[in-house]
């Protein structure tokens, strides 16, 4: 009898698939994170686990949890920083995530970012809302015209190649990139030696790294005293790879021009010095918050369920380091 435990309320498409697979399917209904106590029975209780971002399996989780009983944490999302893969394998546990499915609604995002930020939408929403518009004029709110700029894509796997597609052939911007190898793509793109040249040739900066160890505060002060003073900068990768201290203070000091962010440090927190800053666009996380897609992301999830449950080598298993 195979028995999964889904940590968050999912489409009910997604809920239909697992209802059809698995012989019990708990869904838990709260929206927070779990907590420790919450994980180490999810992995003595269940076949499997299907856990998102905030579920913080830590090895501290497993070495509580003697011989467990799960056989996998299908991790609904592409990022997986919040689970120790090591520590889960040494547990004979293993873990997968949601690659594919989650890239063009987060490049998709990132342009929404990056075209609020450079004409000043948000700012524009607000004033409207607030009854404070008084009527068009010619020098009213110039923001930067993006078509034809430069943008700096730091990190270039699927989601940044899928935002430099997007910048170069809708806006016919340049492309220029950071990361860790050269690649070919099916535009044209230049390769920096460092972040900070990429920042120094940008008008607009993009973050598309993984999160985990490798990338916590990857971003941080060297790049913003790098970039333009007309520089816009974007993060849709993870909170903690941008040193957030670093972002305010080189916002607050005119050292940047703008920022648009979707995701933060220590979410669902934001500090107040960002939400007090008008030339700053804020988003809830919205990476793929698309139906279609985290119906998508779900349908994926469970298929690794149900692969790892059945004895299948799991579509997306990721390997310890």
């Amino acid at each position: 009898m195979s028995r999964v435990y889904l940590t968050r309320p999912l489409p009910d498409a997604v809920l239909e698939r697992a209802r059809e697979l698995f012989d019990e399917v708990e869904v838990r209904e709260e929206t927070a994170p779990l907590k420790i106590g919450q994980m180490r029975a999810a992995l003595n209780l269940y076949d499997g686990v299907l856990p998102t971002l905030g579920d913080m399996f830590s090895a501290e989780v497993f070495d509580e949890a003697q011989n467990p009983r799960c056989k996998v944490l299908a991790n609904f999302g592409v990022g997986y920083n919040h689970i120790d893969v090591d520590a889960a394998t040494a547990a004979g546990v293993m873990v997968t995530n949601t690659p594919g499915a989650v890239t063009d609604a987060t490049a998709d995002i990132a342009m929404t970012l990056i075209l609020m930020s450079a004409r000043r939408a948000g700012e524009g929403e607000r004033m409207v809302r607030a009854g404070e518009w008084s009527g068009w004029h010619p020098t009213q709110m110039l923001g930067l015209h993006a078509t034809g700029k430069t943008v700096g894509i730091i990190g270039m796997g699927r989601i940044g190649q899928a935002i430099a597609r997007r910048c170069h052939f809708g806006f016919g911007m340049d492309v220029v990139y950071f990361n860790r190898s050269a690649k070919e793509f099916d535009f044209p793109a230049t390769r920096t030696a460092s972040m900070a040249e990429l920042a120094a040739r940008a008008d607009i900066v993009v973050v598309a790294v993984p999160g985990g160890a490798e990338t916590h505060h990857l971003i941080g002060a060297p790049v913003f005293e790098a970039m333009k003073p007309t520089g816009h900068f974007i993060n849709i990768a993870r909170g903690d790879v941008v040193e957030e201290t670093a972002l305010i203070k080189a916002l607050e000091s005119g050292q940047i021009a703008a920022a648009g962010l979707d995701v933060y440090e220590h979410e669902p927190q934001v500090p107040e010095a960002l939400i007090s800053m008008e030339n700053v666009t804020l988003l809830p996380h919205l990476g793929t918050a698309a139906l279609e897609v985290r119906e998508a992301m779900g349908f994926l999830a469970v298929e690794n369920l149900r692969a790892a449950l059945a004895g299948e080598a799991p579509p997306n298993l990721i390997e310890p380091e």
